[in-house]
């Protein structure tokens, strides 16, 4: 190691005492940063963001999407505030005061951002105020459905009948028609059947009653009932209609899958024609070759 030592010493002689200065302020703003963002960031993360959710929550109860939103949006709060107080920290709270350099940073921001994500955060703001709205409900867009999981500041996240976690625009939500299906205690089902018109149509409806009455989900009030409702080319189209509890705590996709099990079991039963094969017309011409060697071409119409 003896053999380094002039050499250390000579990068050592060529270094500007005054250059030991600058990297020792720098050093200390960058922990004056990560200590005052630091204890600020712990001290709402811990603290602050439980209590002011605890506060809310207690004051709405039974509104988990207010107490979701009031959880993300102080988080927020937070992580500005952190990021302020490390500027302070580092020694820079000076710049907090300048109202051209503030003005000029929020321009940058909002310029950056656009008009799309700045929409999307209003457009949650509007959600989370919603009273019809809530986590947990089931809600139907033109591009899906499924239930609210949580309002983000951009994003809704739902999930669907599949079990999958899909991320709406919040611009998207409150622009188009927002259906709530299951907004009520009780839910309808409607399923329709198809039967010939050779078949006793009256057989058919009291069966398609009888068949509902056999699943204990469904409501004996209001009962249920079936109807006739077209006359389409080759069937009778009827419609079975039937009630059950809040579809949050029922399958509906085992719930329809069951009465079509059913329906198609009693209906072999009875000998009903369960959606019976539709006419087709057929139109053109037929040769036909006699055995005298004349022909004809006679015209086909029919079904």
């Amino acid at each position: 190691m003896l053999p380094f030592r002039p050499v250390v010493v000579a990068v050592l002689a060529q270094i500007d005492p005054g250059q030991f200065g600058v990297y020792e302020d720098a050093a200390g703003a960058a922990a004056g940063f990560v200590v005052g963002a630091l204890v600020v960031y712990l001290f709402g993360r811990l603290a602050l963001v439980p209590g002011v959710t605890r506060v809310v929550s207690s004051r709405n109860e039974n509104n988990p999407t207010l107490e979701t939103a009031t959880r993300t949006y102080t988080h927020a709060f937070v992580v500005l505030a952190a990021g302020l107080a490390g500027l302070v920290g580092a020694g820079y709270g000076s710049l907090l005061t300048d109202t051209a350099l503030i003005i000029a940073a929020l321009t940058l921001v909002l310029g950056v951002a656009g008009q799309e994500v700045i929409g999307a955060l209003i457009s949650g703001l509007f959600l989370v105020a919603d009273p019809d709205f809530n986590v947990g409900d089931w809600i139907s867009w033109p591009n899906g459905e499924g239930v609210v999981e949580a309002v983000d500041f951009r994003v809704t996240r739902v999930r669907t009948l599949n079990n999958e976690t899909v991320t709406v625009p919040n611009t998207e939500l409150t622009t188009n028609v927002l259906v709530r299906p299951y907004g009520r205690e009780r839910y309808r089902v409607t399923e329709r059947v198809d039967v010939a018109y050779s078949d006793d149509v009256e057989l058919a409806l009291r069966e398609l009653v009888e068949v509902t009455r056999g699943d204990d989900r469904v409501l004996e009030d209001p009962e249920p009932t079936s109807r006739i409702v077209e006359f389409a080319g080759s069937s009778v189209g009827l419609k079975a209609e039937f009630w059950v509890e809040s579809p949050m705590d029922v399958n509906l996709i085992d719930l329809r899958s069951q009465f079509r099990r059913r329906v198609k079991l009693r209906f072999d039963e009875v000998g009903l024609t369960l959606g019976p094969p539709s006419g087709r017309e057929v139109s053109g011409s037929l040769n036909v070759d006699l055995a005298d060697g004349r022909g004809s071409t006679p015209d086909l119409v029919g079904e």
